[in-house]
């Protein structure tokens, strides 16, 4: 069974930065390409970044430049490194498969304040 356990938000100022984790269990991981999704109050859950099993990495045009997605493999582990955060950023975050599996983690909580 697989399970997905996001850590790492929290609370920052704007320009701050956070570094997201998200383990994986039960899955054959390297196979997989890989995501961070977040979804806003009242928004859709929207993909911001990606990373294939060959380490193909692409963005969000609204996280370009600013957000950097890695996996290590041996560990099971995705992360996301989140610079010159913006209020725009808030969100919870999830990382999924992509495609995504038909559930979710509890996601972790992103709140950045102006």
């Amino acid at each position: 069974q697989v399970q997905l356990a996001e850590s790492g938000g929290g609370l920052v100022e704007a320009g701050g930065s956070l570094l997201l984790t998200c383990a994986v269990s039960g899955s054959t991981f390297s196979d997989n390409e890989l995501g961070w999704y977040r979804q806003a109050p009242g928004q859709q859950r929207e993909l911001v970044a990606s990373i294939s099993s060959g380490y193909r990495r692409a963005y969000a045009e609204t996280v370009k430049g600013r957000f950097t997605i890695s996996r290590l493999n041996g560990l099971n582990t995705v992360y996301l490194q989140m610079n010159t955060l913006k209020p725009e950023d808030t969100a919870i975050y999830y990382c999924n498969r992509i495609p995504n599996y038909d559930f979710w983690g509890q996601g972790t909580q992103v709140t950045v304040s102006s």
